[in-house]
């Protein structure tokens, strides 16, 4: 599939999920409810944070961050995989799906670098908390916000001007309810060496380098936390970080065997299980996980329902 005209009004073909009509009827519930909690919930600690004074910091500016990717994230898939799982459109056209490979990568991508934002403001907050405000400005955290955002979407670069310029053969049938890098190159004719090793680089630095910001930044919170003498102290420094940590701990786990595998031609079926938890279920946990754990967050939800 080259870059001519025949190549950009080409279909694929996204095979969704295979089986009885009981079970695409029983996944196309499942992935609607996921979706609506997933962009309900983030919108609701969109507006909370913006409506509620005492939530506008740095912790909450990069919250508000993380709920708009996630919105935007599980948007960029599950709308298609809805209308695969109906049975109304299973095809998909060379741009749109080079467009929603770039999306869903770039989004993730962005994702890595936010949670390391997070966890290095929790370390300044933890660590350093008489110079936490002169340190960590709405300047400074408005431009590690951007630059999570501008490296994410840098990083799909060179792998999309690569795929865009492969041949394709065969069905074009893709084994996935999206277009993902993984299934979406299998289909190539020639060598994909190249762009196997592109992407594997690409999300190896992205997950390293971000995975060491945030285990650097936690293993100095740790350190402070267990130096402060009172068991009182102690609960109230984590419970700072505790949810932070919690969605690090989710969306790694997930995302580990997706993107740093040296080979793509193996366990495609498996892969589409661990993305449902990616992109479907990661995304509607994160703000039950802020609301749930986070007490600065539970009681602005209560003094808005008292004033109501």
């Amino acid at each position: 599939m080259g870059t001519d005209n025949g190549t950009v009004s080409q279909e694929f073909l996204l095979l969704g999920f295979p089986g009885s009509q009981a079970l695409q009827l029983s996944l196309f519930v499942f992935f609607l409810v996921m979706y609506t909690l997933t962009v309900g919930g983030n919108v609701a600690i969109l507006t909370l944070v913006s409506t509620s004074h005492q939530l506008h910091t740095p912790m909450y500016f990069f919250l508000s961050n993380l709920s708009f990717l996630e919105i935007w994230y599980t948007t960029a898939a599950v709308p298609k995989t809805l209308a695969i799982l109906l049975g109304k459109s299973q095809t998909i056209s060379f741009t749109g799906c080079l467009l929603q490979m770039c999306l869903v990568f770039s989004l993730g991508c962005t994702e890595y670098f936010l949670l390391a934002a997070m966890a290095y403001d929790n370390y300044l907050s933890i660590c350093y908390p008489l110079h936490y405000a002169a340190i960590m400005s709405s300047l400074l955290s408005a431009q590690l916000a951007l630059g999570s955002w501008v490296c994410g979407f840098l990083a799909i670069a060179v792998p999309t001007a690569l795929i865009s310029g492969l041949s394709f053969c065969g069905q074009h049938a893709i084994n996935h309810f999206f277009c993902d890098i993984t299934p979406s190159i299998a289909l190539v004719c020639t060598s994909t060496q190249i762009v196997e090793l592109v992407a594997f680089v690409i999300a190896f630095v992205a997950i390293l380098s971000s995975c060491l910001i945030t285990l650097v930044s936690y293993v100095f919170i740790i350190s402070t936390i267990l130096r402060i003498p009172s068991a009182s102290g102690q609960s109230k420094a984590f419970s700072t970080c505790s949810s932070h940590l919690t969605v690090v701990l989710i969306w790694y786990r997930s995302t580990m065997f997706l993107h740093v595998r040296t080979s793509i031609n193996n366990a495609l079926d498996l892969t589409k299980a661990v993305t449902v938890l990616n992109t479907v279920v990661t995304p509607v946990l994160n703000p039950f996980v802020y609301t749930l754990h986070n007490k600065e967050v539970r009681e602005t939800v209560l003094k808005k329902r008292k004033r109501k």
